[in-house]
């Protein structure tokens, strides 16, 4: 009984430390893109994502080494962790919607999209959605090393598919914060509200799902595939990472220094006087390329694990569809709506929504 209440509180427990080391440890104050909706100024950020993320792991690690927590231990209570961070997430977001005005839609849509867009306490140093991200990754990290580890200390014989997976995983996690500024200019933070969806959202379902292809397959036994398999798997994510990453960074440098050159390639532009379109590189190639870096990444992440016979695994790559799709046409009608006649000229240069040449 006691370790079902400990598993239960884990999360509470380490998403309170995560938030005093995000308010004690040192941060970058980073100018953002979007705007307070009351004052109209561009929103101040306070961010120290991946040094959160260091010392987090550095804790765990003591931890484990000291045995006061074993190094499995978010592997061994997952499903009341899991129960833990559900009911956390549904508080959250519950208090972050409900004093606030309607926004006109109905109390369900109000209570999954949330009310206000983008609020910030303690003088600006907690944005809610960085710090909903921050918490999300971390303890998704932290996920994926205990599962790891339970990997290691169970397994009669690894399975590198496992390694593999958790290395991805980690590469994905520690490029989010490390580019952490760079997602200021993202379409959750221009158009997107707190409520269920990033409450719920970044405190149960992120640090959780997104472990999905450790969590069905660290207690099977190894596939013995082929080391090129796994190749083939890691350059399969490493191929959504390149448009993702390198579609947003693109975006970056255009809206942050328009007079700088990306990589090798000058910003080609559209523009109607006023406003200005970027047409070039990735975003010649379709108008949504990041998207399909994502679903990229996700695929090599649920092969990664090397076995793709699980149906399990492949609920995260499906997510990411699932997601992105029907987001693709809410940012199109955004960008119709902020860009006019100028965005249509834009879809008939670029055709193709997310896929180049196929969607």
């Amino acid at each position: 009984m006691m370790t079902k209440i400990l598993g239960f509180f884990t999360p509470w427990i380490i998403y309170t430390v995560i938030t005093l080391l995000h308010l004690v440890l040192p941060g970058k104050w980073i100018k953002g893109y979007v705007k307070d909706e009351k004052t109209g100024k561009v929103l101040n950020y306070r961010l120290n994502g991946f040094l959160v993320l260091i010392v987090s792991i550095i804790i765990w690690f003591i931890l484990g080494y000291r045995g006061w927590v074993p190094y499995d231990w978010l592997y061994t209570v997952r499903w009341y962790s899991l129960a833990g961070a559900g009911v956390l997430g549904f508080l959250y977001s519950f208090i972050r919607v409900l004093p606030h005005p309607s926004t006109g839609k109905s109390w369900i849509a109000d209570m999954f999209l949330g009310r206000l867009k983008n609020p910030q306490s303690l003088n600006g140093r907690v944005d809610a959605k960085m710090w909903l991200y921050l918490i999300g990754a971390v303890m998704l990290q932290l996920n994926v090393l205990g599962f790891t580890a339970h990997h290691y200390m169970s397994a009669d014989v690894l399975n590198p598919g496992v390694i593999l997976c958790a290395g991805l995983l980690t590469y994905f996690i520690w490029d989010y914060l490390t580019f952490e500024r760079v997602h200021l200019y993202t379409y959750d933070f221009i158009a997107e509200r707190v409520g269920l969806k990033l409450g719920f959202g970044c405190l149960t379902f992120y640090p959780y799902f997104y472990a999905i292809a450790l969590w069905a397959t660290v207690d099977l036994p190894n596939p013995g595939l082929s080391t090129w398999l796994y190749v083939i798997f890691g350059l399969v994510f490493l191929s959504g990472w390149m448009l993702a990453r390198g579609a947003n960074m693109q975006k970056y440098t255009f809206k942050t220094q328009p007079e700088k050159t990306y990589l090798w390639l000058t910003h080609g532009t559209m523009t109607d006087g006023e406003k200005t379109i970027l047409v070039n590189g990735w975003w010649g190639l379709s108008r949504h390329i990041n998207y399909l870096g994502e679903v990229l990444m996700g695929v090599g992440i649920a092969l990664a694990a090397g076995h793709p016979d699980v149906l399990w695994v492949w609920l995260y790559p499906l997510y990411y569809v699932a997601l992105l799709f029907p987001r693709q046409h809410a940012d199109d009608k955004i960008c119709h709506e902020k860009y006019g006649p100028l965005w249509e000229d834009y879809m008939k240069k670029v055709k193709h929504r997310i896929i180049p040449f196929i969607y």
